[in-house]
């Protein structure tokens, strides 16, 4: 080819690059598995409220961070990057924990992992939109079948559309506050790191959850068995802040199509999990549903990352 010709490539990354971005990834998706199972057990009994499991994890894990800030001397988002952080606060740290721990005193932790199942489909959607890729109609038409896909199976839990359950509206809702958080905390971690992304976001959400944890703790003061205890450290250290740690840097190492869809086997370890720590009992409809969402949601991110780029020789 001359200097002035073109042609469609796959850009492949090195192989060592590749695999540091899927194996940070992992860690992140295996530390994450354990949330939704974990969440169930502290607020199950109702020792905790849901409100104080949703917010007093973050002032915690917002302490962690802003001690990791200060030790490190770490330098401060800039302009436009503290939108982003702003995202990341709302989506990761307020919206998804408060509307997780809500769900799960009215459903089963299986039934919150199929739904979130549909998380890294939403991800890569979001993403397209935030970055302005042209996927292919295909990843459009796996992305919708799998959201009509965890609607149904939401639906046939709940016995009928019409009888669609608060709890199935709030982990919806989850899911999407949860993926525009990962897909700007995946952008910004490039440019800001991986641990500073999320410390900054707990750092700024601090105020809003530490006032929230003080109004749950005066109307419901927490108590609770070993068990539980244990189950919100778990929340507090891993799930709002190593977690998130270990999973923006492999998004930020890349590439994150490919790295999105390690997620695709949370809702499998997190059913798991369920079975294994509360006995829940996994079902048909279960299996069949989570299956569903997951193949709709590997086919949505694998069309986003087969999507070639231009390179001029």
């Amino acid at each position: 080819m001359t200097s002035h010709s073109s042609a469609t490539l796959y850009v492949r990354p090195p192989l060592s690059h590749s695999r540091q971005g899927l194996d940070w990834g992992f860690l992140g998706v295996l530390a994450f598995s354990f949330t939704v199972p974990l969440t169930r057990i502290a607020v199950e009994s109702g020792h905790m409220s849901a409100l104080f499991v949703g917010s007093a994890r973050a002032v915690v894990a917002a302490v962690i961070a802003a001690f990791a800030l200060l030790v490190t001397q770490s330098q401060r988002p800039r302009g436009r990057q503290w939108v982003s952080v702003g995202v990341v606060a709302l989506g990761a740290v307020l919206g998804f924990p408060l509307l997780t721990s809500f769900a799960l005193t009215q459903t089963h932790a299986s039934h919150g992992a199929v739904v979130i199942a549909f998380l890294p489909a939403t991800t890569a959607v979001v993403s397209v939109l935030r970055t302005r890729e042209r996927p292919s109609v295909m990843f459009w038409c796996s992305a919708a079948a799998g959201a009509v896909a965890a609607v149904i199976f939401a639906a046939v839990h709940a016995g009928g559309l019409g009888h669609l359950r608060p709890a199935d509206g709030l982990l919806f809702a989850a899911v999407i506050v949860c993926a525009v958080a990962y897909a700007e905390g995946g952008v910004l971690s490039r440019s800001l790191g991986s641990w500073q992304t999320i410390s900054w976001a707990l750092v700024v959400a601090a105020p809003i959850m530490a006032a929230l944890s003080a109004h749950a703790i005066v109307t419901h003061p927490p108590t609770g068995t070993a068990g539980e205890w244990v189950s919100f450290g778990y929340l507090c250290v891993v799930s709002m802040f190593l977690g998130f740690v270990a999973w923006y840097r492999g998004l930020a190492i890349g590439p994150i199509a490919q790295v999105s869809q390690i997620q695709l086997a949370q809702p499998i370890l997190s059913i798991a999990w369920a079975a294994v720590l509360l006995h829940e009992r996994i079902t048909v409809p279960t299996i069949m549903g989570g299956a569903a969402v997951i193949v709709c949601a590997l086919a949505a991110v694998r069309s986003r990352s087969k999507q070639p780029v231009q390179r001029h020789h």
